[in-house]
């Protein structure tokens, strides 16, 4: 058997056992996220025009929202990891309720974003996934027109891990007058080139690449962090809260620390935390933290 048909039945396999073509465009169904029950959290969905489908999201809301009809609040963007984002949404609401709870961060809210099991924060090139025109042009506007919310950049906090981090820090360096801070967490890929993807979620790194930048590399590297931090350095560097964290033993660590020193050489201020013990865990990273994770929000919301 010549190499090319041993790939071909390769691809028939890994098409069997995902579910998923060559351009695997998500089903309606999963626009839509099951419902999760959890304190101070509601369940949400609003029409997109890009999507041509309704698309869920779920809401942290603090106690004090109920109890002053006149005050606003900065919201946080939570972008989750490749896999979806469903199952993290119970402690981690519960982590930051308790941190508004004993008064180490003001009250905030939380938008838990329905970025796919694979979504990426990023306009697919083929245009089947229109996920951060969603984002941007849809779904913080929705936001901003539904609730109470600070609609000012300085409002506004995009923080993610993982495939969530890597879209915390594109969108945030793409768009700094919507998100004067940005915390990314354990994020990739941040690397300059797309040849391995460990966490994206069972996908290899060549079909992450097909599926998601049509196999471009030229346009995974227009699109990425990297590129729109040089295109907007002078900006970000202007009033930007930008913070990196990674744990010690996350497989990701030095894609993470090439990408701080890129922002050094940048001129980009921001906060590096390596955390000692932790690997590619988002809760342990926070715990381990404690009192640390929430002092980068005290700082940007108390402004």
């Amino acid at each position: 058997m010549t190499t090319r048909s041993v790939n071909a039945v390769l691809l028939l396999l890994i098409t069997a056992l995902w579910g998923v073509s060559g351009n695997a465009a998500p089903k309606r169904a999963d626009w839509l996220t099951p419902i999760v029950d959890a304190p101070g959290v509601s369940y949400h969905s609003f029409e997109s025009r890009a999507a041509g489908t309704r698309i869920s999201y779920h809401l942290y809301r603090p106690a004090a929202y109920d109890q002053d009809a006149t005050r606003r609040y900065p919201v946080v963007y939570w972008l989750h990891g490749s896999g979806g984002g469903v199952r993290g949404i119970r402690p981690l609401a519960a982590q930051v309720d308790e941190a508004i709870a004993s008064g180490r961060v003001p009250p905030f809210m939380v938008v838990f974003v329905n970025g796919l099991r694979l979504g990426m924060y990023v306009d697919w090139k083929d245009g089947s996934v229109p996920m951060e025109t969603i984002i941007v042009r849809e779904l913080i506007p929705h936001i901003d027109a539904q609730y109470r919310t600070v609609a000012t950049r300085q409002g506004r906090m995009l923080d993610g891990f993982s495939m969530g981090g890597y879209g915390a820090a594109r969108l945030g360096f793409k768009y700094p007058e919507l998100f004067a801070s940005v915390s990314i967490v354990g994020a990739g890929p941040l690397q300059r080139t797309l040849k391995y993807a460990p966490r994206a979620s069972g996908r290899t790194a060549a079909d992450l690449m097909q599926e998601v930048y049509g196999g471009d590399i030229d346009y995974f590297t227009e699109v990425s962090p990297r590129q729109q931090a040089v295109a907007n350095a002078a900006r970000i560097a202007q009033g930007s809260n930008v913070r990196m964290v990674i744990g010690s033993r996350d497989e990701t660590l030095q894609n993470n620390e090439d990408f701080h020193r890129h922002l050094t050489q940048l001129g980009i201020p921001h906060e590096w935390v390596v955390v000692e013990g932790v690997g590619h865990d988002p809760l342990g990273i926070l715990q381990t933290l404690g009192d640390q994770y929430w002092d980068f929000y005290r700082r940007a919301f108390e402004q």
